[in-house]
């Protein structure tokens, strides 16, 4: 569901509603000690104590690993979630009336969620019936099932919440609609019932004498099922459609079970099968995921890369042709990601075309593992399954084998990857004779330099590993964007000398008015008269929130820096990639402390850095059109670029004496502090 910017209101009464120990408490076990509350941290291993719930601050600290924040922030961080869906799930919570910033997007916002709530409750009370049914006399051949041919404990059909929908056209219909009195449309609506097409009006079940697998979400919320027929029926396995819950292609079986796991592991490992990962999970192995037989998205990946530091994903499919296409259609759209090294991808096929369920039935947990450990990296499997049944003696065999190689490599671009491909390509293809290593690494060198050059002549935007770029001879199209790229190099550069002074400047005028509260109006009547702009965004994005948390809580200028900064702080954590670029902003270190003492020379200076920055693109503009110009032809243009060039000139040179502090203007400013 798209969320539209939610209220401040909204977001404020949530934070002062949802009390922080009862938050927290539902997800660690918490002790009393003195003012505050200790327990385990969920954020890293631990045996003592060492994460600290603060009541009265509304803040959690753990003195192991360093994760603080508020509630909102831990919710975020433990469940990988954004700060809009931590806020609703909340308001739900504690009752609080949701409200958008925009006013037209309230009611869509609210019918959406009523409307997800209610198939959040249908989605639920069926899975509790399939669990009923599996209980009862026409469940005992697929408890039979479960416990003999899939071997599964009493614990993990439990767990998994494994059920059974019973054979009749319309027992889940009759259940839903006529007991319980859901809407006939609503239940369609939650792909659990199939209009008829032909025989009139009505409906009839979708999943009908199939063992069901409840499907959730990352908060373990029933959204869809996976049926697995009994008899001879096709499909043998049938999902739920696509719903307003339930997206295939942003769905991970097990991920709610599975992503603590992962974190701990520090890698994913994706199964084909449903019985494949709850095998897994069975077996103590709980970092397992299964994909819903669909080739791996980018959502998907970015789900599972949320969890792992090393980015380091396992997919373990059966050894057989089969399986085997199966790993190459999993890929899918990770394929660029991980020849960009971005992704460390593993492929684990087990031997004698077992899965991971058939495995753990003949093998053990640790056996297992030790599979795990020593799965290859993708490109080695690719490399792998070149060179199966393939014999490089044949000369036929030699040249379709090398061509193979030459595509592999030519897609990788990843600089440190191509190197070590390149020396492994070629110790394959020397056929043990380490001599002839160096000369087919360079000639495999020399192909794949060949293919770039046909790949750029028909895309010039194509980017490039560096060893390639340093040795492809340049097309006339790319010698241009060279001579370009130089001729364009003293204006990058002064856009990063010009980055650099703004970053410092922008950084110390805010850090001034966060810190100094007597200076404060200081620094925006300066802003006002000179009009002066912060160019930076994220520096932009701050004022921006400043000026706007002063008017929502009708704050003085005068008002305490803690307080200030607590409440830009509550914010900001919904946007977390700007807090990360700011948030030093809010601690003071040696330097900017003597910033602090000597406010008006710093207000001065920084504002004469940012004038003089806007002022230099200024003269660079005038210069360039000068330049440009035929003075012959256009006399009266050309002498006005000359003039604005001098001009903006002049006020440089006035810039910089406003930059620089002397002994007069050190002695004219109180000082407090030391040097």
């Amino acid at each position: 569901m798209q969320v539209p910017r939610l209220h401040p209101e909204t977001i404020e009464e949530v934070k002062q509603r949802a009390d922080i120990v009862d938050v927290i408490s539902g997800r660690v076990v918490l002790r009393k000690r003195g003012k505050e509350f200790v327990g385990l941290c969920p954020f890293h291993d631990e045996k003592s104590p060492s994460f600290t719930v603060n009541q009265a601050k509304q803040m959690y600290y753990c003195f192991g690993c360093g994760a603080g924040g508020n509630a909102f922030k831990f919710l975020m961080e433990l469940e990988k979630r954004s700060f809009s869906e931590v806020v609703l799930d909340l308001a739900k919570t504690y009752q609080v009336q949701v409200k958008t910033v925009e006013p037209e997007h309230r009611q869509e916002l609210q019918r959406q969620i009523s409307l997800r709530e209610q198939l959040y409750e249908i989605s639920a009370l069926t899975a509790k019936f399939y669990e009923h049914a599996l209980r009862q006399t026409q469940g005992q051949e697929p408890l039979a099932y479960l416990k003999s041919e899939r071997q599964l404990s009493e614990e993990t059909i439990q767990q998994f919440q494994l059920g059974y929908a019973p054979q009749g056209w319309e027992t889940l219909y009759s259940y839903l609609v006529e007991q319980k009195h859901y809407p006939a449309q609503l239940v369609e609506q939650a792909g659990l019932i199939v209009p008829r097409k032909s025989g009139g009006s009505g409906y009839y079940d979708r999943f009908r004498n199939r063992v069901m697998i409840p499907i959730r979400d990352t908060q373990g919320r029933v959204i869809g099922f996976g049926g697995r027929a009994l008899g001879d029926e096709q499909p043998k396995y049938l999902n739920s459609p696509e719903t307003e819950l339930f997206d295939k292609g942003k769905t991970l079986f097990a991920l709610d079970t599975a992503k603590i796991a992962i974190s701990k592991a520090d890698q994913a490992v994706v199964v084909e099968g449903y019985f494949d990962a709850i095998a897994l999970h069975a077996a103590g192995i709980a970092n397992a995921v299964a994909s819903l037989g669909t080739a791996l998205s980018l959502n998907q990946v970015r789900q599972l890369l949320r969890y792992t530091d090393s980015k380091q994903i396992i997919l373990n499919f059966d050894a057989d042709k089969a399986g085997t296409q199966a790993a190459e259609r999993a890929i899918g759209e990770i394929e660029k990601l991980a020849y960009q090294g971005e992704v460390q991808l593993r492929v684990l096929n087990i031997p004698d075309g077992k899965d991971a369920d058939e495995f753990l039935k003949t093998y053990s947990p640790e056996q297992y593992l030790e599979l795990l450990k020593t799965a290859p990296l993708w490109l080695d499997w690719q490399l792998q399954q070149m060179l199966i049944n393939q014999d490089l003696k044949q000369a036929d065999t030699y040249q379709q084998i090398t061509k193979k190689i030459i595509k592999l490599l030519t897609n990788i671009t990843d600089d440190n990857q191509l190197t070590h491909y390149l020396q492994k390509c070629a110790e394959i293809l020397s056929k043990g004779d380490y001599r002839l290593t160096k000369m087919l690494a360079d000639n495999l060198l020399n192909q794949v330099i060949n293919d770039w050059g046909k790949r750029l002549s028909q895309d010039e935007s194509l980017t490039m590993p560096l060893l390639i770029r340093k040795k492809l001879k340049p097309s006339k199209q790319y010698r241009k964007q060279t001579a370009t790229s130089e001729n364009n190099r003293s204006k990058e550069s002064f856009a990063a000398v010009a980055r650099t002074l703004l970053e410092e400047a922008e950084g110390q005028l805010l850090q001034i008015y966060l810190h100094c509260p007597e200076y404060r109006q200081d620094v925006r009547e300066s802003i006002e008269a000179r009009e002066v702009q912060f160019s930076l965004s994220h520096h932009r994005f701050l004022w921006h929130q400043i000026l706007n948390a002063e008017i929502l809580h009708k704050m003085s200028l005068q008002i305490a820096p803690s307080e200030l900064i607590l409440k830009l702080q509550d914010s900001l954590i919904e946007y977390p990639n700007q807090l990360n670029q700011i948030s030093h902003l809010f601690h003071l270190n040696e330097l900017s402390e003597k910033n602090v003492y000597r406010a008006p020379l710093v207000i001065r200076s920084t504002l004469a850095c940012i004038e003089q920055i806007i002022s230099m693109k200024r003269r660079r503009i005038a210069l360039n059109m000068w330049e440009k110009t035929d003075a012959a032809s256009n006399c009266e243009a050309a002498l006005e670029y000359h003039q604005q060039f001098l001009a903006e000139q002049e006020w440089i040179e006035e810039l910089e004496r406003l930059r620089q502090v002397n002994f007069y203007d050190l002695i004219s400013v109180p000082w407090s502090g030391n040097f």
